[in-house]
């Protein structure tokens, strides 16, 4: 729970410290506490990271590997934000922040709950579309990869694949990739 949750429901930050010395709850990171008997999944710095910025959507290579899609092991959460938003800070966080905007920030986004906790991350066939959009960022061999096992799994109807790809404006660079893998 974030220092935020907590004080609404009427716990004094006073107290939490002490909650925390006597070893009731456990600091997890700056404004972040859990229990100390918590379970902690394969996803837990997704969950901070989703926990420390509600505003932001999970997106790219994190997206990618919350989806089940890549062999790649990001170090780092891949979060995107608003283009005006308040860049976040969390200096013990490893996070990569990526701005969108309009329709690219607000379509495909799914809420799933992990530890409890709601995950929003953008859909697979969004995610394909960011890994084209920003492939000099990424790789192109990563955008590929995930083009690649999303068609073949059949995980992404092509329709919504394209719709994406269109939001994103990446359909004429999507284009060639898509008919020869189809």
């Amino acid at each position: 729970m974030r220092t935020k949750d907590l004080v609404a429901l009427g716990v004094s930050r006073q107290y939490l410290s002490k909650l925390c010395r006597r070893g009731v709850i456990e600091r997890v990171a700056r404004g972040l506490y859990r229990l100390p008997d918590a379970e902690v999944s394969a996803q837990h710095t997704t969950v901070q990271a989703c926990r420390r910025i509600p505003h932001g959507v999970v997106c790219l290579l994190s997206a990618l590997r919350f989806h089940d899609v890549t062999t790649q092991a990001p170090f780092e959460v891949w979060m995107a934000i608003e283009v005006k938003a308040r860049l976040p800070q969390a200096d013990d966080l490893p996070l990569r922040i990526v701005r969108f905007s309009g329709p690219a920030f607000s379509e495909g986004v799914e809420e799933h709950t992990v530890e409890g906790v709601p995950v929003r991350v953008y859909s697979l066939a969004k995610t394909v579309a960011d890994c084209f959009k920003y492939r000099n960022k990424i790789g192109l061999e990563v955008a590929l990869e995930a083009l690649r096992e999303a068609l073949h799994e059949r995980r992404v109807p092509m329709d919504e694949l394209w719709r994406f790809a269109t939001i994103c404006r990446v359909a004429n660079v999507m284009r060639p990739y898509l008919e020869s893998l189809t």
